[in-house]
């Protein structure tokens, strides 16, 4: 909703250098930046081998305009649709110079009015999915994946109509695999971030409660000013910062993070003198396809990775040390690699 800070967060992940938002009930271009992934391994490797280049995983965010509540939405909810992950601002912090459209700071109001803007659109879709199905089943006949699908849609538009979002359905692999073609818009993973005010800093330093969460659901807590003000700084003043407020890292730091575990990837390394590198992989990805995220040619002549996990090669200090101690592995194409293992691909090519 417009006046929670939406654009100043996505300013504060791409440090100052998007392109400054258009203004106006005419607003519809969406803003979309690149932005890496802080990773205190990735760090702990690079200077460990002082390497030419470092290179971070990144994720793409999309600024899209505020929803305006007696407005349609359609412009704004497109691109939606084809991202992964949700980001919900919810504003908390008082500012009457800042005034919230909506009347009064409220971010459980917020966040209902959200879903449901989600799920009428989910709605929308599945009924026109629906009359297209029909249509299909009286010409086509009663096929098992016709079947399948109208079963689907059913139970949804039911699951909907009672005012929960899709991403809290239960659903079976096949079932999932379905949905993926739909881009229904409740369905998607959905992070909460509060932006709270300087007057409610000590909620940075309590441990952030992960209770009563829905599925497919994270949040996390941010204080858009107090970004802002730390965006500019130097990395060394910025230590300095973070220490005054007995913070160890930045809000921005810990949405990019949570935005990258809720998108379910993780990274693996490679190491050397020339790179240090983080390759983004989805979870319980084997070590074949993994080699494909470098090259695929790695992937269609692979062989054997050799295979440490980052703790055992901090700890011990090289391969070599880590090949005596037994703690260096060969493993073959099905070993699913670990979030922090670093690889070295064995090809024929």
């Amino acid at each position: 909703m417009q006046g929670c800070g939406k654009s100043t967060i996505f300013q504060i992940l791409a440090q100052g250098k998007a392109p400054a938002p258009a203004s106006g009930p005419r607003r519809q271009e969406a803003n979309v930046i690149s932005v890496k992934v802080p990773d205190s391994r990735l760090d702990k490797l690079s200077s460990m081998f002082n390497p030419e280049k470092t290179t971070y995983a990144v994720v793409e965010f999309v600024d899209v305009p505020a929803l305006v509540r007696g407005r349609g939405q359609d412009v704004v909810l497109a691109p939606l649709r084809t991202v992964d992950v949700l980001i919900h601002v919810l504003r908390t912090f008082e500012d009457e110079s800042v005034p919230h459209p909506e009347g009064g700071i409220d971010p459980e109001r917020d966040r209902r009015d959200l879903n449901y803007e989600l799920m009428l659109a989910d709605i929308g879709s599945i009924e026109k999915r629906m009359e297209r199905l029909e249509k299909d089943l009286k010409k086509s006949g009663k096929t098992p994946v016709l079947l399948k699908e109208q079963s689907y849609l059913e139970r949804a538009k039911a699951w909907l109509e009672s005012e929960k979002p899709l991403r809290e359905m239960p659903v079976d692999e096949e079932e999932r695999k379905l949905v993926k073609g739909f881009a229904f818009l409740s369905e998607k993973p959905m992070i909460e971030v509060q932006n709270i005010g300087e007057d409610q800093l000590a909620r940075l330093t309590e441990t952030q409660a992960q209770q009563n969460l829905a599925a497919n659901t994270d949040q996390t807590i941010v204080c858009g000013k107090l970004e802002a003000e730390m965006a500019e700084l130097p990395p060394e003043e910025l230590l300095t910062f973070l220490a005054d407020y007995k913070l160890t890292e930045s809000g921005a730091a810990r949405l990019i993070r949570t935005t990258y575990r809720l998108l379910g990837l993780i990274s693996f390394f490679t190491v050397g003198e020339e790179e240090c590198r983080a390759w983004t992989i989805a979870s319980g990805t084997n070590a074949q396809r993994a080699a494909g995220a470098i090259h695929t040619d790695l992937q269609d002549h692979f062989i054997r990775a050799e295979v440490c996990h980052y703790d055992d090669f901090v700890k011990h200090g090289s391969h070599q040390a880590l090949k005596e101690k037994g703690l260096l592995r060969l493993e073959g194409k099905d070993y699913i690699v670990k979030d922090g293992d670093i690889m070295e691909i064995r090809h024929s090519g």
